[in-house]
């Protein structure tokens, strides 16, 4: 869905601001509502959204919310020019061969990500994208750290986690 759970946004808006420098230039993959663009727009001069499903760039006013929206695909996708990537409710919708790969490619090139991702929800398509489908609905902190050992919580409960590929120590 384009909106994700609410509960922890703040805590990681919070977090970010304190770990990423006004002038870096963020990349929020997967924009659907923007709600991180929201939280984040005050304290940061430079936001990029990234979405694959272009009825979400027009429905939320996504070109009004940020810097510049590119419509794509973040497994396609050359983030080098970005220091910190957002992957709110992104990695549920690859496969987990896609989503490692991923992971390793954003630490390949030394960028700094907050991933978020809800536990064991199964979904289909949403508003017509078939992006919205799941293919990870087995996602569980246990799970999260046996598939994605590079990641280290930040916030979470039983339904849903925040997760950053740097130390938590700030």
């Amino acid at each position: 869905m384009p909106y994700s759970y609410s509960k922890f946004k703040k805590e990681v808006a919070n977090h970010i601001t304190r770990m990423v420098s006004r002038n870096s230039k963020i990349l929020d993959v997967g924009a659907g509502s923007g709600v991180y663009c929201d939280l984040l727009r005050e304290d940061f001069d430079f936001i990029d959204a990234l979405e694959i499903f272009p009825e979400y760039i027009k429905m939320f006013n996504l070109i009004g919310k940020y810097n510049n929206v590119i419509e794509g695909n973040i497994l396609d996708f050359d983030f080098s020019g970005y220091d910190y990537l957002i992957l709110g409710d992104i990695l549920e919708h690859l496969s987990a061969e896609d989503a490692v790969g991923l992971i390793k490619k954003i630490e390949s090139k030394s960028k700094l990500c907050m991933i978020a991702v809800p536990y064991l929800y199964e979904q289909g398509t949403e508003f017509g994208n078939v992006y919205e489908t799941h293919l990870q609905p087995d996602l569980t902190p246990q799970v999260m750290s046996e598939r994605y050992p590079s990641l280290n919580l930040l916030y979470g409960d039983e339904q849903y986690g925040y997760y950053v590929n740097y130390s938590t120590h700030d």
